[in-house]
């Protein structure tokens, strides 16, 4: 059985775990994954899809009302999102499946659509904006990521087609996204007044934040084990170690690594910020940078990150520390 998101082969013990036939159904699609106990977890919808299914019930509902839009997912999957269109505006709330702590969880994503002679884009309240130059995006530019605006745009595609118009102006706002983004991590990244539009595959991964109780358990448990600290740490992990046991550990690093000491093999795998801040907090501060993303992005990226696994690999003599970007591509690896 593979999870058609990711590619992840599930171990066969896994599938025989699981008793419930429209759960492993769930698995099967896609929308839901399969974990070692045998439970399901629902995946939710990024903002990006979110987004995309406002847009496309705002441009629909210029020839006819919509209550559901259909939205080809980045990883190639067709969802129907709950989204109401009526008279050229259309509205979608973000549903964040089995990840409880998402803060963006429930978020009003709304659009606003009228005839035009082409596909034209453009964001308003509450979609966060960059103040100042980073390693992906220019001050000023809309925080929206590549995969996200590919995604929206063929939803105004598909959306235009169906409602048998040339082209479409859509307008694009989150009501409540400047309060909800000052909550967020954007401001340290240089994002303000609202939240981000992002998406890589188009769902939401399921959060391990209602199993914390059971990371070190599970971590013991493990003969060979990877920590990973988020979404695509988890998503990649899984495709970089499929014989180990993958635990989404978030911030309890910590935890995770007392937990991890005696197993057989033990790696860290994810993203470069929250795994460097925790063996250095001042790992990009004292080199200048305000986030270790920039830090990384800099001129001397590939050497600070050596630097900086170096001395966390005299800390950990035992663990291997894997570095990825969000690609998936290994950015350093202590092996």
């Amino acid at each position: 059985m593979i999870d058609p998101v990711t590619g992840f082969a599930y171990p066969e013990s896994w599938v025989m775990k699981c008793c419930d036939e429209k759960a492993l159904a769930l698995a099967k699609s896609g929308f839901g994954v399969l974990t070692s106990n045998g439970s399901v977890l629902q995946r939710g919808f990024t903002t990006g899809s979110t987004a995309a299914a406002a847009c496309y019930a705002a441009i629909v509902s210029l020839g006819f009302p919509s209550d559901v839009s259909p939205i080809m997912l980045p990883c190639g999957i067709l969802a129907e999102i709950p989204a109401t269109g009526r008279d050229g505006e259309g509205s979608a709330r973000k549903f964040s499946g089995d990840y409880p702590a998402d803060i963006t969880a429930g978020i009003l994503i709304c659009a606003k659509a009228s005839p035009a002679d082409k596909i034209v884009l453009e964001t308003g309240e509450g979609v966060g904006r960059f103040v100042r130059d980073t390693p992906r995006y220019a001050k000023g530019d809309a925080a929206v990521s590549p995969p996200a605006k590919k995604e929206i745009l063929d939803a105004v595609s598909a959306a235009c087609k169906a409602a048998g118009i040339r082209g479409a102006s859509v307008f694009l706002t989150i009501p409540d996204g400047r309060r909800i983004g000052a909550l967020t991590l954007n401001p340290k990244v240089g994002v303000e007044g609202g939240i981000s539009v992002v998406g890589t595959t188009g769902f939401v991964e399921p959060w391990d934040d209602h199993l914390s109780e059971t990371v070190g358990e599970r971590i013991r448990d493990a003969e060979k084990v990877v920590i990973t600290t988020g979404r695509i740490g988890l998503r990649y992990s899984r495709l970089l170690f499929p014989d180990y046991e993958v635990v989404l550990a978030g911030s309890k690093i910590a935890e995770g690594l007392a937990a991890a000491e005696h197993c057989d093999a033990a790696i860290i795998c994810g993203l470069p910020g929250l795994i460097l801040r925790f063996f250095n907090q001042e790992a990009a501060t004292s080199r200048g940078y305000a986030t270790v993303e920039e830090m990384i992005a800099g001129p001397d990226g590939k050497t600070v990150l050596e630097e900086e696994l170096a001395l966390a690999k005299h800390k950990y003599p035992w663990l291997r520390m894997v570095i990825i970007d969000r690609s998936g591509q290994v950015l350093g690896d202590t092996l």
